[in-house]
């Protein structure tokens, strides 16, 4: 793995070793930041499920002005600091080391309105996923006209909403998908 543009481009970034991970790869990376465009430079950036962090990196890279990552897994939290920490971002990424739940639930911790929120939950959580958008507290963490981005397998259908987010845009890569919603504040049919 490595960052693919910005100011680190070209550093390699730690991966797991045979493990349950499933980083995001470079082609889906490219086309994720290719689809944000000019939204990126000076955001607020949220990676839920961050992994290795090689998103919220890679964000960081190319003009993020802060992202916070939220991450529960012992192999990928020591993953997610040693790539921080080797990149020298730890002034501009913050890490919580929890579940996504957790985080959502505590919004005295979020260091949003965030601009740009992209989720990449294990795929089989994605059916349940949607659920954790539900709360009426969550319309804390999105900045109007934000954009939530989930990443996922292919074949996993997403609803039209997510809270108050409605659904943009989906966007194949083999057997992954990204689906693209825009945060309205709006009460959703």
């Amino acid at each position: 793995m490595r960052v693919i543009a910005g100011t680190h481009r070209g550093r390699r970034l730690r991966g797991p070793q045979g493990s349950a991970l499933r980083p995001t790869s470079d082609r889906v990376r490219e086309a994720l930041f290719s689809i944000f465009g000019n939204r990126l430079p000076n955001s607020r950036f949220l990676d839920l499920y961050a992994g290795t962090g090689a998103i919220g990196i890679e964000a960081t890279s190319r003009g993020a002005l802060h992202v916070t990552c939220v991450e529960s897994s012992a192999e990928a939290l020591k993953l997610l600091r040693q790539n921080v920490s080797d990149c020298k971002m730890a002034h501009q990424i913050t890490i919580h080391a929890q579940t996504v739940k957790q985080f959502l639930a505590r919004p005295d911790q979020w260091s949003g309105p965030y601009d740009i929120v992209f989720a990449d939950p294990p795929y089989a959580l994605a059916g349940e996923f949607e659920l954790l958008f539900d709360s009426r507290a969550i319309d804390e963490l999105f900045a109007a006209d934000s954009w939530l981005v989930v990443e996922h397998a292919g074949k996993t259908a997403l609803p039209a909403h997510l809270g108050r987010s409605a659904f943009l845009r989906r966007y194949h890569y083999g057997d992954t998908a990204l689906s693209i919603f825009a945060y309205s504040g709006a009460e959703q049919p």
